[in-house]
């Protein structure tokens, strides 16, 4: 006679094949449920392509040339490129007088304004530099530069980046000029022990759709997704929740 079931050792082996298989088949079924559940709770509508990156940074830029007046733009279109060497990159079209100024000299200041600069880095983006003088206009004084000619910072922003300029992109409606950071500045008052520097207590500002807004409360800090709780609160080696680390955290890809 031929034994048509499996002998009872194999049997364990079979039924997770079993369960496998069936498990290969009901999975998809059941990611594409939960995705279109998902999807019902949070539904989307189709916009045309655009730049509506938002928050972001929004900056004062200044630039010069040596024995000229100095100028400032205030740009929205600022971001790192990489860490080693600090390099950062800046948007800038090519018909604002600011631009001939930094392709020309090859450098500029990134100046991180506060609230209280939140006036004139509105104004400085409204008004051309071509006729006006807008440190005066603005009420800003600039202050020498350290490692730069010809471009000045701006004493009252709590930290100022001196850069000089490695590339430059034209990809389009903008110029991307792609900078080394050469030298920092910050403003005394905010460092701290240990080497800190406590910019988040300086109000920093960003921009969203047209509108300014100030740096608000914390919600982390980099790593505390996977950072192990103490014992006793909540249990020890228990990760809190998720959530995405803040600005300025090392992110592994």
């Amino acid at each position: 006679m031929i034994e048509h079931n499996p002998p009872p050792a194999n049997r364990p082996f079979a039924l997770s094949v079993a369960a496998l298989a069936l498990a290969s088949r009901t999975r998809p079924v059941l990611w594409y449920a939960q995705r279109k559940a998902g999807f019902m709770n949070h539904p989307k509508t189709v916009w045309k392509p655009g730049t509506l990156l938002a928050p972001v940074p929004v900056v004062l830029v200044s630039c010069g040339r040596p024995g000229a007046r100095p100028n400032l733009i205030t740009v929205a279109w600022v971001g790192t490129v990489c860490s080693e060497p600090p390099m950062v990159s800046i948007s800038i079209r090519p018909e604002r007088h600011s631009h001939d100024i930094i392709r020309d000299t090859g450098e500029f200041v990134v100046n991180l304004p506060g609230a209280d600069q939140a006036w004139a880095v509105d104004w400085c983006g409204v008004v051309s530099g071509r006729d006006t003088d807008k440190f005066a206009g603005a009420k800003l004084t600039p202050a020498p530069a350290h490692r730069l000619q010809g471009a000045p910072i701006v004493a009252e922003c709590p930290l100022a980046l001196e850069c000089r300029v490695r590339q430059t992109l034209a990809p389009g409606s903008h110029t991307v000029f792609v900078a080394e950071v050469v030298s920092v500045q910050v403003e005394s008052a905010l460092e701290r022990p240990g080497g800190r520097f406590a910019l988040e207590q300086s109000g920093l500002l960003s921009y969203a759709h047209g509108h300014y807004y100030v740096l608000g409360r914390q919600v982390g800090h980099f790593g505390f997704s996977v950072r192990k709780k103490p014992a006793g609160k909540g249990g020890a080696g228990q990760a809190g929740r998720s959530a995405p680390p803040p600005a300025g955290g090392r992110i592994r890809g």
